[in-house]
């Protein structure tokens, strides 16, 4: 076999070959085949065209330049024919496509075939869990009412966009870290602006949505106290935001109010002596050893490409099963990124009406997409389809793959409190900042975030562990990422990746920094859904 030339660097983040191989080259040294009947193969590096494949049905010569991540056919397909990648259909031909072709937007589309059987709970397994007395542990907060926390913040929520500023002011005087010094055990004092809170409908569902998520953010387990400040005249009333969710548990939270108290330079001072009055309470907790079981991880990924359903989502897949078998919490989000996919979740259900619930919300979701003359398969977003996904049925199959192999056993609304352990499925858009907000009010205090294309995301108060589906990615941001998943498509197991994803977590739950933390990031991201009409 000849030697591939060395890359050269195209000024666009990909390398390409100075000239295709002389002799034929084996198909797994290049390319990744996921399942036998697969077919496309996925490029490992830039295939050029003339470039022959051995594989185990013949040769296949390319035809057009592949980029690193994108598919290259296997077999022929008619037109109008199923796609398949990961055993399952990710599309329909749009034209004959011939082996050896890039297989992408210009020959794959969803078309209108795509029938899937739900089978509700067909393959449900029972957890094999570990026994108590074995479980792993990590040093977290265990707080009054039971829940564990992993950060110990003291937030500023406001009610409604006209006070987050005033929010904002009094978090700037906890910055300097002479004030902060007589506090080790605090993390920080974070704001909570919002950009609703008003132009909604009063006594809406959609309303309480939105209260929901707020008072899910601040009563967190990662949360050591909290203030509320208002602007007074705003549809959220706090008192109704209090009354509605329960916050405060019986005590009346301290509520600072612009109009009522002598503006905003005032109320900033008045917000600046609440969080004084809490933070001395807020030290007092201290980490402790806790049980793996404690853990409720947010599985999420963002500016995803053609590998992250390849090693970072089931390297995250294992991870996940792992805390589910330690007696832990895992919570899927972003259904729109489930669509296509969703039968293999149904089919895990613990039982008919969890299918029915992930159902329910599935077509809810086609319904609200109309309304506005869109569809759900207006997805994968341009940086996804640069990075080679082509379909929303290939991006959701990838995306499912975070969630692992245990039964799904609840299907929590949006910001809704989860009260199932093991697997659970959180109905959320795909915007991470979006769907991550509901997932941590629902009480998620670990974030694992998969990217392949370099998403900036961190999230306060509850800490995101970034995972690199691709080395290259790594290396570029290297500051911004905790895993290197891509050592996959080396040779590493997912197997064994699960493993180093899972201590991970365990660490960061017990204090360890997120690069995302290092790098001050996580503020901005807390973004809840406004879902009604803005009056």
């Amino acid at each position: 076999m000849s030697t591939i030339q060395p890359p050269r660097a195209d000024g666009q983040g990909m390398t390409l070959l100075s000239r295709a191989p002389a002799e034929p080259v084996d198909l797994a040294e290049v390319a990744v085949l996921l399942e036998e009947n697969d077919a496309v193969a996925i490029a490992k590096q830039p295939l050029l065209p003339r470039t022959v494949l051995r594989t185990a049905n013949g040769d296949i010569r390319v035809t057009q330049m592949i980029p690193p991540g994108h598919k290259v056919a296997m077999r022929a397909v008619s037109a109008g024919g199923e796609v398949r990648r990961y055993g399952q259909v990710i599309g329909f031909a749009t034209k004959d496509i011939a082996p050896g072709e890039h297989v992408h937007s210009q020959n794959l589309s969803v078309g209108e075939g795509l029938e899937l059987d739900y089978a509700p709970s067909s393959e449900y397994r029972p957890v094999d869990y570990v026994p108590e007395n074995e479980r792993q542990t990590f040093m977290g907060y265990r707080r009054k009412d039971g829940r564990v926390g992993t950060r110990n913040y003291v937030a500023i929520l406001a009610s409604v966009n006209c006070s987050s500023s005033a929010t904002r002011q009094v978090a700037e005087h906890f910055r300097n870290p002479e004030v902060m010094k007589a506090y080790p055990n605090v993390d920080g004092v974070i704001p909570l602006g919002t950009k609703g809170g008003c132009g909604a409908h009063y006594g809406s569902s959609d309303l309480g949505i939105l209260q929901r998520t707020m008072a899910g953010i601040v009563d967190h387990p990662n949360v050591g106290g909290y203030v509320i400040l208002s602007l007074g005249c705003e549809v959220n009333q706090p008192t109704d935001l209090i009354e509605s969710t329960g916050l405060g548990n019986g005590h009346q939270p301290t509520v600072l109010t612009i109009q009522q108290d002598g503006g905003f330079a005032k109320t900033v001072e008045a917000g600046i002596a609440a969080v004084k009055r809490i933070l001395p309470a807020a030290n007092e907790v201290t980490r402790e050893p806790i049980p793996a079981s404690e853990l409720v991880v947010a599985l999420q990924c963002g500016g995803s490409d053609g590998w992250s359903g390849v090693t970072a989502n089931p390297g995250l897949g294992r991870a996940a099963d792992e805390i589910v078998r330690q007696g832990g919490t895992v919570v899927l989000g972003e259904t729109t990124e489930v669509y296509g996919g969703e039968h293999l979740l149904t089919r895990r259900a613990k039982n008919a009406q969890v299918a029915q619930d992930l159902i329910d919300r599935i077509h809810w979701w086609e319904t609200y997409t109309a309304l506005f003359g869109a569809s759900i398969d207006n997805n994968p977003a341009p940086g996804n389809k640069l990075g080679g996904l082509t379909t929303i049925f290939e991006k959701s199959l990838g995306a499912i793959a975070k969630a692992g192999s245990t039964p799904l056993n609840q299907v929590a609304g949006y910001g809704e409190r989860v009260t199932e352990r093991g697997f659970v499925h959180m109905d959320t858009p795909g915007y991470d900042p979006v769907s991550v907000t509901g997932q941590v009010a629902g009480g998620c205090n670990v974030v694992v975030f998969t990217t392949g294309r370099g998403s900036a995301f961190g999230f306060k108060p509850a800490p995101s562990v970034k995972i690199a589906t691709n080395s290259t990615l790594y290396a570029n941001q290297e500051p911004d990422m905790d895993i290197n998943a891509g050592k996959v498509l080396d040779g590493v197991s997912l197997d064994d990746l699960g493993q180093e994803i899972f201590a991970k977590i365990l660490a960061v739950a017990s204090g360890e920094r997120t690069k995302s933390e290092l790098a001050g990031v996580g503020e901005e991201e807390y973004n809840p859904w406004i879902i009604g009409a803005m009056l």
